[in-house]
């Protein structure tokens, strides 16, 4: 039988009501929660079950959000007995992958999550960066459309998700002539995202050094579980490895189909997607179709996570 890997979600997966179905059936999700609420001194809970769209897509509750609801999923799959042998996290999913691995406290992590989107909402001017989904062309290509619209701006690739979906990042002006020449080229899509503020590019280097001072005085453990990071696609199970994993992703892309074809090279046969959403699990089946994907965010899904885990 083929190994479990855990995979967790980053911005975007976020949507109203997340996490709520989970916290009423099960106190260690409730017990998530309510740590949250007291380390961040508001109700990220509330938030997350009853906050708006609008409320949620903000960078600095974002991501403590999913991080809360990710671990929350987390806790009641251990519950159940079911453990990953490896983890991975896209961006901001890597926090929550740690706090799986037992090299993060939750505490640390949801405090530092909460700064990381502050630093990064900070680190450029409303209006001035941007992001944008490119599909349909391989990333060998995209990265030559993002040089041919720098025009000594900012524009690279930020999420190397899957052979059909790679991100780009940068200056806003920068990142609409990429879209134009994409477009030109053939691409199937090429859209702005609703972000708000260009991730894993250069422009985030101000972000990067902030959040480096509090990573430096956070503890980390040894991993109990190896986790593939975003920024090198590699294994690692040092705490020390960790932290500067997540220094570096700030303003470095998101490796993640290399990161999922490193964990199928380790036998990983099984993916579960842990937290709000399935955009995970959608990039996966653009990666390798032929490993079984699940998701658990609420009890229908979890149901099902537990009855094919339990067959194989």
């Amino acid at each position: 039988m083929g190994k479990i890997a855990f995979v967790f979600p980053g911005q975007a997966s976020q949507y109203p009501g997340m996490g709520r179905e989970l916290a009423e059936a099960y106190p260690a999700a409730r017990q998530v929660f309510d740590a949250a609420d007291h380390a961040l001194g508001f109700s990220i809970s509330r938030m997350c079950f009853e906050g708006s769209e609008e409320e949620l897509k903000q960078t600095a509750n974002t991501q403590p959000a999913i991080l809360t609801c990710s671990v929350a999923v987390l806790r009641v799959l251990a519950e159940k007995g079911i453990q990953p042998d490896f983890v991975a996290g896209h961006s901001l999913g890597e926090y929550s992958a740690l706090v799986a691995a037992g090299a993060l406290d939750f505490t640390d992590a949801v405090r530092l999550v909460r700064k990381r989107g502050t630093y990064m909402q900070e680190a450029v001017p409303a209006g001035e960066g941007a992001m944008a989904a490119i599909l349909g062309l391989s990333p060998a290509v995209v990265a030559d459309v993002c040089k041919r619209a720098a025009e000594n701006e900012v524009c690279s690739p930020a999420n190397l998700n899957s052979p059909e979906q790679t991100v780009i990042s940068g200056s806003a002006a920068a990142v609409k002539r990429a879209v134009e020449i994409a477009s030109q080229m053939g691409a199937k899509r090429a859209v702005i995202l609703p972000v708000s503020a260009p991730f894993h590019c250069a422009l985030m280097m101000p972000a990067q050094e902030r959040l480096a001072k509090d990573l430096k005085e956070i503890k980390f453990s040894p991993l109990r579980v190896p986790l593939v990071t975003n920024v090198d696609a590699e294994t690692i199970t040092s705490g020390d490895e960790a932290r500067d994993a997540l220094v570096r992703q700030v303003s470095l892309p998101v490796r993640w189909e290399e990161s999922v074809r490193h964990l199928i090279e380790e036998d990983v046969n099984t993916f579960v997607e842990v937290g709000p959403g399935r955009v995970l699990a959608g990039l996966l089946r653009q990666i390798e179709r032929s490993v079984h994907t699940l998701n658990v965010e609420d009890e229908k899904s979890l149901k099902t996570t537990m009855e094919k885990i339990g067959q194989n």
